[in-house]
């Protein structure tokens, strides 16, 4: 069994993306795989793609330049979705990451999907759901932006934060929670992490001021945790969580 990460393909729709995210939007792709392919798709003699430039050289990004000689049609879009499936019968990648908030992709990364491949979405929280949900797992660029301004400071000791939660989302966290337990009423945070990922495919903790799943769920006042394992240490600790069943009044 090899331990070689997985290989993806990131393609990059340039007139639906910002160059000034890169930086961080590779440290997040690294979380899930090796950039082994790195294409941008646009007019880069357009002067609104100006600052792609220099960060395709920084980035070691390959341009694929495509004219727009049409005012209804992307020439850039239609190509990149032909590398797109040149890649994928080429056998050689383990997954995709399609960065644009386009929902003209939707049908692109439902495609690389039934051949078995993994897609990663990267945009704008104005994407279309189609397109989100058609993805394996999407990433908001909303919080990519909040963590390239957060910088640490010495001065200013953490404390306790309440997450806000949206109705929806605690609702599908309580359910995920429920589904994912035992006859005892726990559930091991793993197992809840990765059916809620299926359930889904936006769900970011980074989207309610927290970092993991499991210090979200400690800063609600909805959820226990429990943790197991050795007392030395952290590495085989094993955390399990269950919904608090508050009293009625």
């Amino acid at each position: 069994m090899s331990d070689q990460p997985p290989r993806l393909a990131v393609l990059i729709d340039a007139e639906n993306a910002q160059a000034a995210l890169l930086n961080e939007l590779f440290a997040e792709i690294a979380k899930y795989g090796v950039a082994s392919v790195k294409r941008a798709y646009g007019d880069f003699t357009s002067s609104h793609l100006n600052p792609w430039k220099a960060a395709l050289l920084k980035h070691s990004i390959k341009p694929v330049q495509q004219f727009n000689n049409t005012v209804r049609k992307n020439a850039s879009d239609i190509a990149l979705v032909i590398d797109a499936m040149d890649l994928v019968h080429s056998k050689r990648f383990d997954g995709f990451c399609l960065v644009s908030s386009d929902s003209d992709f939707t049908g692109l990364a439902s495609r690389i999907r039934e051949e078995g491949l993994t897609v990663y979405g990267i945009g704008e929280k104005k994407t279309p759901s189609s397109f989100v949900e058609a993805c394996d797992k999407f990433i908001y660029t909303e919080n990519l932006k909040s963590a390239a301004k957060t910088s640490p400071r010495k001065d200013t000791a953490p404390g306790p934060k309440k997450a806000a939660l949206p109705p929806e989302i605690l609702a599908a966290l309580q359910d995920t929670v429920d589904s994912a337990s035992d006859e005892s009423g726990w559930a091991h945070l793993g197992r809840v992490g990765r059916i809620l990922g299926s359930r889904l495919p936006d769900f970011d903790t980074r989207s309610y001021g927290q970092k993991t799943l499991t210090a979200l769920l400690e800063a609600s006042d909805d959820f226990e945790l429990q943790r197991r394992g050795p007392k030395g240490g952290r590495q085989d600790i094993v955390v399990r969580v269950k919904p608090k069943r508050h009293a009625g009044p």
